[in-house]
């Protein structure tokens, strides 16, 4: 049985380092046998076809032939349709209301408890919120994910320490409900 999935590629294409040419990532996939690989933006989504693996082994086998082709290691989560979708339509925050800007997803490679986020006072943040969510984080940053002290603490490594994580804004976060979903 055929799945579709999303690749998330951490760290890449930002300011002018570890360049991975989309071009060049839809080839590398196909030539992984994957089907129907598209890709969106530059700054590290594809989705795919697989008919072998689960979500580990395809994010293992795609990290590892980015660094054989690329030259340098990078992190990648894989996620299908339906986890996907479960995200979007589990958000926390009245999404519809919000602007895509102020609200952002941190995917993770694995669960998350809450005690690892227990030192963040809720309240010294105000009006910035996070929320966790199925191998998720959700941030609501009425300013913008730029200028979020929160998603700063957030993001430290001792926060994420063990994980793969990687955020993406709530334009991103439905297109590829969308893309995976067709």
């Amino acid at each position: 049985m055929t799945t579709t999935y999303a690749a998330l590629l951490r760290g890449i294409n930002v300011g002018g380092s570890r360049k991975v040419p989309m071009a060049e990532l839809r080839t590398l996939m196909t030539g992984l046998g994957h089907d129907g690989v598209r890709t969106h933006l530059q700054s590290g989504q594809a989705v795919f076809a697989a008919d072998h693996g689960d979500e580990e082994s395809l994010a293992a086998e795609l990290a590892s032939a980015i660094e054989k082709h690329f030259g340098f290691a990078v992190d990648v989560i894989v996620r299908d349709h339906a986890y996907l979708k479960a995200i979007a339509d589990n958000c926390p925050f009245p999404a519809a209301e919000l602007e895509p800007k102020q609200l952002h997803v941190t995917y993770f490679s694995a669960p998350v408890e809450a005690e690892r986020f227990a030192e963040i006072d809720p309240g010294a943040h105000l009006p910035e919120e996070f929320r966790l969510g199925d191998r998720a984080l959700y941030l609501y940053a009425p300013n913008g994910l730029g200028r979020s002290k929160l998603a700063e603490i957030l993001s430290r490594p001792r926060m994420n320490k063990g994980l793969i994580a990687t955020s993406r804004n709530w334009n991103t976060v439905m297109k590829l409900v969308e893309m995976t979903g067709a």
